[in-house]
């Protein structure tokens, strides 16, 4: 048991006290998540808290089975033999074509990448459009054009879809849903509870491109800065990854709620301790300050080309190598690690030798993103 942050001293083992504070840290993991509010807010779609409690005490509550439960980035299907990934994702963001890229390539990139954590080999994509009255008919072209482009670099195909169009004033011009399958050939199962102690946590590169990038695109705040979406598939990557270190234990791309919320799903599900260095944690010199002067942590801001993984000690060293040989990779780090405990909590050793805990996002702070 850690001794309390308050200088408490700390409670000995065996003891009332230990044991009341151990039934009391039980009580609240089998706590029955609740949605508080009456209805939803921008905060139930930032990907923090609000988001979180959701998702569990409506969607996964209603629609509880086994695949489902470990709410990872894509769902193992065995068929027939096979091992099959699939996912859905919806895009929003706002403004649709924004420097490094626009809504159609990041839906490709992002469905690709989701499929990627799970280790399949993402095959065929679906492609959805929800379309605004009076949306001009060229820049729907153009989006489908970067998807075709994306979904070739990808090694992809778009092999369905739908649309529909809605009144003027009820969308944002163009909203994309879309849903992916790969294959998974390699006898592997990722996952973020299959976290241990003593496991290495890294990153394949700078953090918070993306949102920072969205945020100046919308042309709200009087900031300028040289910064770009990083808006990639990440499937090259990942077979290198794998291929280079099989102690790979569990693979997140970190997009809303950025690396602090992977950091805290990784903990919550492992029931583990995370230990991250502010020091080690890569972050552009120009979303370092854009950041600043928005008043938000790169912790939290969304990435739409960056992994985070979770490597067992022994294949640490060949996993950081593989991420670094790649282009996608090159500015890969390791962050922090897994710890014993306590469990559930993620700590920042902050670049001042201070410790802080990292927590989920409450409330809203971030625009919509992605």
């Amino acid at each position: 048991m850690t001794a309390p942050r308050d200088g408490s001293p700390q409670p000995v083992p065996g003891t009332v006290r230990e044991e009341l504070v151990l039934e009391r840290i039980d009580r609240a993991r089998r706590a029955r998540p609740r949605v508080r509010e009456d209805r939803i807010t921008m905060s139930h779609g930032a990907g923090g808290k609000a988001t979180q409690t959701l998702i569990e005490a409506v969607f996964l509550d209603t629609f509880r089975n086994p695949i489902l439960e470990p709410l990872e980035d894509a769902a193992r299907l065995d068929v027939s033999g096979a091992s099959i990934a699939m996912t859905t994702d919806s895009y929003v963001v706002k403004p649709l074509f924004f420097p490094g890229g626009n809504i159609g390539d990041l839906a490709v990139n992002g469905t690709v990448n989701d499929l990627s954590m799970a280790g399949a080999v993402p095959l065929y994509l679906s492609a959805a459009f929800i379309l605004e009255e009076g949306f001009p008919v060229a820049d729907v072209a153009r989006i489908a054009a970067s998807m075709q482009a994306a979904a070739t670099r990808a090694g992809v195909q778009v092999v369905t879809g739908d649309t529909k169009v809605v009144e003027k004033g009820k969308a944002d011009g163009c909203y994309i849903n879309t849903a992916g399958l790969g294959m998974i050939s390699r006898d592997i199962s990722l996952g973020v509870a299959q976290a241990r102690p003593g496991d290495v946590i890294m990153v394949s590169g700078p953090i918070g491109d993306h949102g920072v990038t969205i945020m100046l695109a919308r042309g709200e705040l009087d900031i300028e800065a040289d910064i770009a979406s990083d808006t990639a598939p990440l499937n090259g990557l990942v077979a290198d990854l794998l291929a280079a270190a099989p102690g790979v234990r569990a693979l997140r791309d970190a997009t809303r709620g950025g690396v602090a919320t992977i950091l805290n799903e990784i903990a919550a599900a492992a029931s583990v301790g995370v230990v991250v260095s502010e020091d080690d944690i890569p972050v552009r010199a120009e979303v370092r300050g854009a950041s600043e002067l928005l008043g938000i942590d790169p912790m939290y801001v969304a990435c739409e080309g960056r992994l985070v993984a979770v490597v067992g000690p022994k294949d640490a060293g060949r996993a950081l190598a593989a991420l670094q040989a790649h282009p996608q990779g090159a500015g890969a780090a390791i962050i922090g690690a897994v710890t014993a405990g306590p469990p559930g909590i993620v700590e920042l050793k902050t670049a001042f030798g201070g410790t802080r805990i990292v927590d989920l996002l409450v409330g809203d702070p971030l625009p919509r993103i992605c």
